[in-house]
């Protein structure tokens, strides 16, 4: 597909699995961890020298819980919520996400958040609106729902790890769920999600909510089919159709939690990889304070920055 290819990082997916895949005995020179920054550097080295993009956007939970979603569905990451209120992080992990903010911004890369949104609504919204493919670089299933062949939107999926990433287009979506490729969030609002706190619909596992997904087309087709059968028949026997019923309000409000919007007012965004660091002395200054020396080199040995970039 012609245009420029723009990966998208959903970062706090990355930045956690930099926290547990590298190891705590990572430290600054004087004895912080620091596992998760440099995880994240590396990282963020190897997708650029395996893929090449033209423009890379970290993309960040402003909001990690969105206001709207707890209205529409109180359940929704519920269990995440730290006894103090904000989300549940490790405690070696939170100091480390303002130094990754300010190394960030130092090298140039593009970062961005919306106010009262998710990452994965940053995604979205910047996914529709490209010109050109975009690898989607996540470990949450939810952005499955974005893949389209015909506008070149793939997730290149963490599960296996940042060296054996999961390439899933619609074909994969289709293997992985056997469903129409983009109706993963019709399916991942009737199977549930326990990780995001989506109950799903009691007794209605993924084998039954892709037959139905197949059989009507859409969770609407599923609900108007529901409302007007008679005569029970696979796969709307009487006990599928009593468990849709029961979950009546359940249905009416997790659609709204489980689509990613793509519809953000975001300001226009570059993206461009950066040639030389935005702020050297300032990346300089980080790299001695935090030990990130080797990854800011690799970083740059990625970008292709010259050798005195530094100073």
């Amino acid at each position: 597909m012609p245009g420029v290819t723009t990966m998208l990082l959903d970062a706090a997916s990355l930045y956690f699995r930099a926290f547990y895949g590298v190891p705590a005995s990572v430290t600054t020179p004087d004895g912080r961890p620091i596992n998760a920054v440099r995880g994240f550097l590396d990282m963020s080295a190897r997708l650029v020298v395996a893929h090449r993009p033209d423009r890379f956007v970290a993309c960040w939970d402003d909001d990690w819980r969105p206001a709207f979603r707890v209205a529409a569905l109180p359940s929704y990451k519920a269990h995440r919520v730290a006894e103090e209120g904000g989300e549940e992080v490790p405690d070696e992990l939170g100091p480390q996400v303002p130094v990754l903010v300010d190394v960030l911004a130092a090298v140039g890369l593009t970062r961005l958040g919306a106010p009262g949104y998710e990452a994965d609504d940053v995604i979205g919204t910047l996914a529709t609106r490209a010109r050109g493919p975009v690898d989607v670089v996540t470990g949450d299933r939810d952005l499955f729902q974005l893949v389209d062949d015909a506008r070149g939107v793939r997730v290149l999926y963490t599960n296996r790890g940042i060296n054996d990433l999961e390439f899933v287009d619609e074909a994969a979506v289709a293997a992985k769920y056997a469903i129409p490729g983009r109706a993963y969030a019709d399916f991942a609002v009737l199977r549930g999600d326990p990780s995001d706190g989506l109950p799903g619909v009691s007794g209605v596992g993924a084998k039954t909510a892709a037959a139905l997904i197949n059989e009507f087309g859409s969770l609407d087709g599923i609900r108007a089919a529901a409302a007007r059968t008679v005569v029970p028949k696979p796969p709307l026997t009487a006990a599928v159709l009593k468990k849709l019923a029961a979950a009546g309000e359940y249905l009416d409000a997790a659609p709204e939690v489980v689509a990613v919007v793509t519809t953000i007012d975001l300001p226009p965004v570059d993206g461009e990889l950066p040639r030389r660091p935005a702020d050297p002395d300032a990346l300089a200054a980080l790299a001695e304070t935090h030990g990130l020396q080797s990854s800011v080199r690799r970083l740059g040995a990625a970008l292709g920055w010259p050798d005195d970039a530094l100073g």
